[in-house]
């Protein structure tokens, strides 16, 4: 299964990448870097075998994720060839967690610029 060969991929340029991290480094050897880029073409090439003579609303929806794959590559491992960029964005997610919650318990917008002002200087 294609999916399972694009996690395997990520997984293990992610274990590469925190390697380097924890040595200090600031990016991936040039010997390093084929042992990111190879098993996701793998996992690119895998996933358009197996959804080449298929029609359902699934296959379609795989060879969209497929193509976007393709497209942003380059964006998608930044985390490997920049050290500096994390695997995941759940630090992001979390920092950004209760603004919004209270913006949805608010009816999504804060009644007056004061009480904006507030909410943030009491969750900074």
């Amino acid at each position: 299964m294609w999916a399972r060969a694009m996690a395997d991929a990520l997984l293990g340029a992610n274990r590469l990448a925190a390697t380097a991290r924890q040595a200090g480094r600031d990016a991936l050897s040039a010997d390093e870097l084929p042992a990111v880029q190879r098993p996701y073409a793998g996992a690119l090439a895998r996933a358009r075998r197996d959804n080449r003579h298929r029609s359902s609303e699934l296959v379609t929806h795989a060879r969209t994720l497929t193509r976007r794959f393709e497209a942003h590559g380059e964006v998608i491992l930044r985390f490997a060839t920049d050290l500096a960029v994390p695997f995941t964005n759940n630090q992001s997610e979390r920092d950004i967690c209760p603004a919004k919650v209270q913006q949805r318990s608010s009816g999504g917008c804060w009644r007056t610029l004061q009480g904006l002002a507030d909410f943030a200087i009491v969750q900074s």
